[in-house]
């Protein structure tokens, strides 16, 4: 008997040191069963107790005065299956009828307390399915990938959700984005995971970066580089000439005839033969305030810029032109078309900001929960951010971090995929360069 009890004393030791120090090893050797084991046993009650039942139909309740029994207790929500994760358990349940989605949202916080979890959320699957999905730690403490992510053209994975899921900047989906946040708030290590996952593509990097040193270590695998405004609108102004180019390309290839089966009809460079079809191109734009902002009152060089890159966000997408705008503020103090070019940016990701109208400018026409999310991010959570997608849905997320080192090596070990752009040749970055060696002074004799 003795011996049982060292072993159980051994077992729970070494569940609470996992659950201290390895959080995710505990979940996967004692976390799994035992959140198993306490929503089977409490989820009717649960149920009940987060005001999640409805009241016996009535004919249930006209039988029981008939046959003078006692009223039938409340419908539970159907638990159709229960399926473990790597980092939480999934529910799937079946909603009553006059059940809705919005009442699970709502009761997220108190089932979070009720199933002893460190996360609650749902979504709506199907009318009258709902999917919650419980997370088992603090996934986004200490962030760790999986192995395997659903990578493709475009389509980057750059941090993990609070969920456990993969968060991915899929440029097709998501043409142009905007990324604001306070200095040592993670947005440059988002920025390195970003152009380190890009690097491995094929596509073209451009970059402007007026500061000379976010983006100047990644040289040799841009395709152009600037590091001023003047440079900038130029630079700019050619995308735009390469964009017309391409829309011209687009419409040789349209084939437009009465014989001409829809798939055929080309829209944007993916419905183009490959040999035809132009290498895309992904712009960041690492502060946008020192293009935005003028001393002057009608700054010609702003104006070409500003309306260069609204060009750009309406029609690069069709033509294979993404952007990745950064920046510590986004907003109309920045001047004249910063809000029509901000209503063109679909992706929106917020890190930690110094005022709540930074946040507002991000998602003001999202969701006022993901400013209050946005705002309540910690300072000793770098690379936290709070992504808000235009159907007013949000979430946290946290970039894995990604030193400066490991993204030069990306660029420079596929430097070689680094496309020559003929409208671009002149802002190509200079590389190898010899240093020249200061001048030896003889020494007096």
């Amino acid at each position: 008997m003795s011996w049982i009890l060292i072993a159980l004393a051994v077992v729970v030791g070494l569940a609470l040191l996992l659950k201290w120090r390895r959080p995710a090893w505990y979940w996967l050797t004692f976390g799994i069963l035992l959140a198993a084991f306490r929503i089977r046993y409490r989820y009717a009650a649960v149920m009940d107790a987060c005001h999640l039942t409805v009241p016996a139909s009535r004919l249930r309740l006209a039988l029981a005065r008939w046959s003078k029994k006692p009223a039938p207790q409340q419908r539970v929500p159907r638990l159709l299956w229960l399926k473990p994760t790597r980092t939480g358990v999934r529910l799937r349940i079946k909603m009553w009828p006059g059940q809705d989605a919005f009442e699970f949202s709502a009761a997220a916080d108190r089932l979070r307390h009720s199933f002893g979890v460190h996360q609650v959320t749902s979504r709506e699957i199907k009318p009258g399915v709902v999917e919650i999905t419980l997370t088992g730690y603090d996934v986004l403490k200490y962030v760790q990938m999986p192995a395997k992510n659903d990578r493709g053209l475009l389509k980057i994975p750059v941090a993990l959700v609070e969920d456990g899921s993969v968060h991915y900047r899929d440029y097709r989906e998501v043409p142009h984005s905007v990324t604001v946040g306070a200095t040592q708030s993670g947005k440059s290590v988002f920025q390195r995971s970003v152009i380190k996952e890009l690097a491995a593509q094929p596509v073209a990097l451009v970059g402007i970066d007026c500061k000379k040193i976010e983006l100047s270590p990644f040289a040799r695998r841009f395709s152009a580089l600037v590091d001023n405004p003047d440079d900038a609108a130029d630079l700019l102004e050619a995308l735009v000439s390469r964009m017309e180019v391409t829309y011209d390309v687009i419409r040789r290839e349209q084939r437009i005839s009465a014989d001409t089966p829809d798939g055929e009809i080309a829209a944007n460079i993916w419905d183009l033969p490959e040999a035809l079809r132009p290498v895309p191109i992904v712009v960041t734009i690492d502060e946008i305030a020192e293009l935005a902002m003028s001393s002057k009152r009608n700054d010609p060089r702003r104006d070409r810029i500003i309306t260069a890159l609204i060009r750009l966000a309406q029609l690069g997408r069709a033509a294979g032109v993404f952007l990745d705008i950064y920046g510590q503020r986004f907003g109309s103090e920045l001047g004249d078309g910063i809000t029509m070019l901000r209503a063109q940016l679909t992706g929106r990701t917020v890190h930690r900001v110094n005022d709540e109208s930074t946040a507002k400018m991000a998602f003001g026409d999202i969701s006022p929960h993901a400013v209050f999310a946005a705002t309540q991010i910690p300072n000793t959570r770098r690379g936290m951010a709070v992504v808000g997608y235009s159907t007013g849905e949000w979430t946290r997320i946290r970039t894995p971090h990604t030193s400066m080192r490991q993204a030069v090596s990306a660029c420079n070990r596929y430097a070689h995929l680094t496309p020559d752009l003929p409208e671009l040749a002149r802002f190509k970055p200079v590389v190898d360069l010899v240093p020249v060696e200061a001048p030896q002074v003889a020494e007096a004799a």
